[in-house]
């Protein structure tokens, strides 16, 4: 009897955890992606449709016999410097952990292409409750960016139809309607003696 009382708590338990799930953003919504942009800003004007949080992993794939993805810090990212990386990927799909809240820089490692707007940054928010976490540093950018809908900053009201996590990520309404219905299931349980 005491399996029938814990397998509906440690359901709700887990149900509880997903809230927190980490999701994985393919760069730029589609595959192959990390290529010189037809804009120097279009990476970056993506990234700020989104909402990054640590645990979150950013998906860049590209061609490796040609490209590579590189993260520096924000003089190298204005600057294009690419000879002293924090860490440099070459694997044609690399996919980067944000393991900290704060600001993440990458460029291109093929000669010319960042120059060519082939660079993004990001900001990652801390996961447990959305906030920022200690006070950023500035981005690159010496005004805040605009994007298409005259909106300042990173915060859409609706999302763009050409940003979606990668499918092993739920999206916080289904992840919210599971919950509930466990819930729902548990009291039934609880209710009715079973529990």
């Amino acid at each position: 009897m005491a399996v029938l009382t814990f397998s509906p708590l440690v359901f709700v338990l887990l149900l509880l955890f997903s809230f927190s799930e980490a999701r994985e953003f393919l760069l730029n919504g589609k595959p192959n992606s990390w290529t010189i942009p037809s804009s120097p800003d279009e990476f970056t004007k993506w990234a700020e449709k989104l909402r990054f949080q640590t645990g979150d992993t950013l998906v860049v794939e590209y061609d490796p016999k040609s490209d590579s993805i590189m993260e520096v810090t924000i003089d190298d990212y204005k600057n294009c410097n690419k000879s002293n990386p924090i860490k440099s990927y070459q694997d044609g799909k690399t996919k980067i952990v944000f393991n900290r809240p704060g600001w993440f820089y990458f460029i291109s490692g093929a000669d010319g292409h960042c120059e060519k707007g082939q660079k993004i940054f990001v900001y990652v928010l801390h996961a447990k409750n959305g906030s920022n976490g200690p006070s950023p540093s500035p981005s690159p950018s010496s005004s805040p960016s605009t994007s298409p809908s005259g909106q300042v900053g990173g915060t859409p009201t609706s999302t763009p139809s050409n940003i979606a996590p990668t499918s092993d990520a739920l999206g916080l309404g289904t992840t919210f309607a599971i919950y509930m219905g466990g819930l729902s299931s548990f009291l039934v349980m609880v209710i009715s003696g079973q529990v």
